[in-house]
């Protein structure tokens, strides 16, 4: 369950989300402007992005999978010309870098909606009603009885 505080000014806003910062950092679930703050992107000093993570481990999957997809399909059938060797590295990373670039980038738009809490379907209810008056507001953790 959250709580959401409504400020008018800017400077009402800013002290209230320092004060709740200071006071429990975990409390503070979102905050709601009619613009950019940056003074407040600053306050909540966000930690660094873990989609790099998403990126680096969808990129070896795909590579992984490229080399596995062209090795297995050409020893289930194989081709036997003029003494080549079935397994022949060059033209496979063709597939793999392909299947690199792809499985890179859908685990970066994944992992960027599972980073962003997207699609988070009672925000957006909360946002009409957040719209309507336009002002500053904290979102914060409500008390547990």
């Amino acid at each position: 369950m959250s709580r959401i505080e409504r400020f008018r000014s800017k400077e009402e806003f800013l002290d209230a989300l320092r004060s709740n910062l200071d006071e429990d950092r975990e409390s503070v679930i979102d905050i709601l402007m009619p613009y950019p703050l940056p003074e407040a992107q600053q306050l909540m000093n966000p930690e660094p992005s873990q989609l790099k993570v998403f990126a680096f481990t969808g990129a070896l999957c795909g590579f992984a999978f490229g080399l596995f997809l062209t090795i297995y399909s050409v020893l289930s059938w194989p081709l036997i010309i003029g003494g080549k060797p079935l397994i022949s590295i060059p033209p496979f990373l063709i597939i793999a870098y392909t299947l690199t670039i792809l499985f890179g980038a859908l685990a970066s738009f994944f992992g960027f909606l599972w980073l962003s809490r997207l699609p988070r379907i009672p925000a957006l209810f909360a946002a009409e009603q957040w719209e309507e008056d336009g002002r500053f507001a904290i979102v914060l953790k409500a008390d547990e009885p």
